[in-house]
């Protein structure tokens, strides 16, 4: 029988850790307090560096893929399947032919005015509305129909450098004066992203939210657009859109003639998709605050949003 070798690495370790643990023996009688015991001694915490230095957006992505997948996972252990397929009308009519065909033509500074001017609701109570979007650093959001930039920026601002702004829309000159003032502004969190009239173009799972801001008017061919905003949307991502009231009896005539639906019509389209109605939001005058939620994996379809 062949004796064990005296050559082994690890036996100077054994026997020093055997020395320590003598000497922890002894120094715990000598003062009378009792040694420690690997079975007793609670283990401290030590912080993960990695996780400490990852920047805010990294860090709250990995807290949703980890909630996304304890909520997923079944008593069995199967994943549920992701989030049900928005529902796309095959060959949906345009509901108003050319009625962006007006923004191609002119200064762009006539249009700055127009839309970012105090005497337009949704420019005078910014803030107001902003507050209503729940923000936050890390946070990644598409302006849809961001015509000037009325709020791109502040959005922007909102969810800081470690969060991004997709800034989506249809007219060139719009979208060249958008890619100017983020250059100028250092907006390097904002991504402008020009848009089809069925398309919004953006990435797959990606957004937190997306904005609609006096724009469902302007969709020519609305669920078919909105389908791929939902898409764009995570699990459980939200929609908010804010859109003119359109009433026979109180609304101004252009009102009447410009905006196609009111906003009984327009939350029956938007929950036709697939969007999950969650409710109205403010106190606005002129315009209402609508605000869906594309489902969670496995979430079922309720009635209400049939």
């Amino acid at each position: 029988m062949s004796r064990p070798s005296t050559d082994d690495p690890a036996r100077p370790l054994r026997a020093r850790g055997a020395r320590l643990l003598v000497a922890v023996v002894l120094s715990g009688c000598r003062t009378g307090a009792p040694a420690p015991t690997p079975a007793t001694t609670p283990a401290t915490a030590v912080p993960d560096a990695a996780a400490e230095d990852a920047p805010v957006g990294a860090q709250r992505d990995a807290r949703r893929a980890e909630a996304t997948a304890d909520r997923a996972r079944t008593d069995g252990g199967a994943v549920e399947p992701p989030a049900p397929p928005p529902h796309v009308p095959e060959d949906e009519p345009n509901v108003r032919p050319g009625i962006n065909d007006r923004y191609r033509t002119g200064s762009v500074d006539r249009f700055v005015a127009r839309f970012e001017g105090k005497d337009r609701e949704v420019a005078a109570r910014k803030s107001e509305i902003l507050g209503l979007l729940d923000l936050e650093p890390g946070m990644v959001v598409a302006d849809v129909g961001a015509g000037t930039g009325l709020f791109t920026f502040d959005l922007a601002a909102a969810v800081g450098s470690s969060g991004r702004v997709y800034a989506v829309d249809v007219t060139p000159s719009f979208l060249d004066r958008l890619r100017a003032r983020a250059a100028e502004e250092g907006a390097d969190n904002v991504t402008v992203v020009e848009a089809t009239a069925k398309d919004a173009r953006l990435p797959a799972d990606t957004l937190d939210l997306a904005f609609l801001c006096d724009v469902y008017h302007h969709l020519e061919y609305p669920r078919t657009y909105l389908a791929s905003v939902y898409r764009a949307l995570r699990p459980g991502g939200r929609l908010v859109v804010v859109d003119f009231r359109r009433d026979p009896k109180s609304s101004p005539k252009w009102v009447l003639s410009h905006v196609r639906a009111d906003e009984r019509a327009v939350r029956a389209e938007i929950a036709s998709v697939g969007f999950r109605f969650e409710g109205t939001r403010g106190n606005l005058e002129q315009n209402y605050v609508l605000v869906f939620r594309k489902p969670a994996a496995g979430t079922p379809r309720r009635a209400e949003d049939r």
